[in-house]
């Protein structure tokens, strides 16, 4: 076996820092890692690294410090980014303030690759040299933060005897001491969309961040705005487009929100009255029927109107559009009412469950991997609450992962079933949460990603929807197509998602979030490229005339 100097000099190095084998003679903390012994040791191992990438990487393998779980994990990351992940992981030691650090110089190098070349190769001298120019950090600080960590386990394992630092256990205590509030009240619509904001509470997340929550239901998502502009509450479940809707003052004063993180993607579906059982095979046979939608600024309403507009059906013209509020909406598509609803799955499943109407489509095959609700607080409650906000978001962000794990789905459906929460019969919550489900059409399904919890607020989702809101004239008076460029669509996903902390928080659980803020959006009929909404919407128009 071939093992560079680098390696044959690692068991010494460590040796240094190791509590179990202390030094000889008065050696002193390193102000480095805190290990003991002296910081030059971490310049003289420096000199032994690898210059290439690839053999660095190689020889932490032969040192045994990459383990199978890591490379298992390649099977469902790409390659550059699980190494940038373990980078950031390792690197990082969970601190966002050293993680921003190590993404601002790999930036300025290039990219990662280049910063590993920039810190162990011959040009290290010039990149250096860059940095301090910069931001006035001099080539101590940069090693300090950057290249004695560089090589990933091997150096973020500096103190623990030449071993790995030890992943921090589920039930770690949580320090709670800087939080503002934690008596905290939060308010819900009690349907499978708000599973992490439900299941934090009998499941334990909330305690775990030194919270006492207590779930507010509430009827309407016009209640859960009106409520947020009073103040009434901490915090919101609401609908992905809301937050946007909100801060733009459209349908109620200007109101500054925040999207936090997701709750759910895909898990809606087209339901169907039964009495058109067999007569309904695609958008245009739903020309003339009465659809209920929760509200209309919602993904129901938009992901609706682009299903029927691709059957060639003016939503505004061909169907009658009707708000009715979630826990009135089975009621009237049994008493007749309505013919169809567009509506979170286990209303679509209940119908099923009752022999009142039949699942038609599921949104995943409209759009896989929707947004449809959110977390959400408003500016001014941020603005008061800063600690408190992070450690509420970073609770439900856990709660979403734990969702998220096909394994645990049974236990969260048992969870949030009972009364106090969605009070619906937990065959129901199994079918949607499990995705193994009847279609009411004489169909069993078994789709495991019918509902899911990635938490991660992609910035092309909010320049989705906001690109629909203009496409519909649901953007305020003025907002068209031929008005409203790119770069508005751009500056209101910043403003209103959080998808730098969401990131940010999703690291320091471990988790594996997307370096990217973007990605291309592909649709039942048509491919989303978020740098370019506004010629999405108008080619939109030109295919469908809508």
């Amino acid at each position: 076996m071939v093992i560079s100097a680098a390696t044959q000099s690692l068991s010494h190095w460590g040796s240094l820092g190791s509590p179990s084998r202390p030094s000889l003679g008065a050696v002193q903390s390193c102000g480095v890692c805190g290990g003991l012994h002296d910081a030059q040791s971490h310049f003289q191992f420096m000199e032994t690294m690898p210059t290439d990438p690839l053999d660095l990487v190689d020889d932490l393998v032969k040192m045994g410090l990459y383990k199978d779980n890591q490379f298992r994990a390649a099977d469902s990351v790409n390659a550059y980014e699980l190494r940038k992940a373990l980078f950031l992981k390792r690197v990082g030691r969970g601190d966002p303030r050293r993680e921003k650090l190590i993404l601002a110089l790999c930036e300025q190098a290039g990219g990662l690759e280049n910063a590993f070349a920039a810190a162990f190769g011959p040009q290290a001298g010039l990149f250096f040299a860059d940095s301090v120019r910069a931001s006035g950090t001099t080539r101590r600080e940069f090693l300090r933060n950057m290249a004695v960590g560089a090589a990933l386990v091997t150096l973020a394992s500096c103190s623990s005897g030449g071993e790995p630092a030890a992943e921090e256990p589920d039930n770690a205590p949580v320090d709670t001491r800087n939080l503002e509030k934690t008596a905290l009240r939060v308010g819900f619509i009690p349907i499978t969309c708000a599973t992490p904001i439900i299941m934090s509470e009998p499941l334990g997340f909330y305690k775990k961040y030194g919270f006492d929550v207590t779930l507010m239901k509430m009827s309407s998502w016009g209640a859960v705005r009106d409520s947020a502009i009073a103040g009434e509450f901490d915090a919101y479940h609401m609908l992905a487009p809301m937050p946007i809707a909100m801060t733009l003052g459209l349908d109620s004063p200007a109101f500054g929100m925040k999207l936090a993180s997701i709750e759910n993607t895909n898990g809606q579906a087209i339901t169907v009255a039964q009495r058109h059982l067999g007569k309904v095979n695609g958008p245009s046979d739903f020309k003339g029927f009465a659809i209920g939608l929760p509200f209309p600024y919602s993904m129901h309403n938009l992901l609706m109107r682009y299903y029927l507009a691709s059957g060639g059906l003016d939503p505004d013209v061909d169907v009658d559009l009707r708000l009715v509020p979630p826990a009135e909406i089975l009621a009237q598509l049994t008493a007749g009412e309505l013919d169809a609803m567009l509506l979170p799955d286990m209303f679509g499943q209940r119908a099923v469950y009752e022999g009142v109407g039949f699942i038609h489509r599921i949104s995943k095959d409209l759009w896989d991997g929707h947004p449809c609700c959110a977390f959400a607080a408003s500016d001014d409650w941020i603005t008061s609450h800063p600690n408190a906000f992070r450690s509420l978001n970073k609770a439900i962000i856990e709660a979403a992962g734990y969702a998220h794990d096909p394994a645990n789905r049974l236990e969260v459906a048992g969870a949030i079933a009972g009364p106090s929460f969605l009070n619906q019969p937990r065959e129901v919550l199994e079918a949607v949460l499990t995705g193994n489900f009847d279609d009411g059409q004489g169909n069993s399904f078994s789709v495991p990603d019918r509902i899911g919890f990635d938490p991660y607020p992609w910035q092309s989702f909010a320049k989705w929807i906001s690109a629909q809101l203009v496409r519909w004239d649901l953007l305020g008076e003025g907002n068209t197509s031929d008005t409203v460029g790119n770069s508005t669509i751009n500056q209101v996903g910043e403003e209103v998602f959080l998808t730098d902390l969401a990131r940010e928080l999703a690291l320091e659980l471990g988790q594996q979030p997307p370096f990217a803020n973007d990605r291309v959006e592909t649709l039942a009929f048509d491919t989303f490229d978020p740098s370019a909404a506004m010629d999405y919407v108008k080619a939109q128009v030109d295919q469908f005339d809508k």
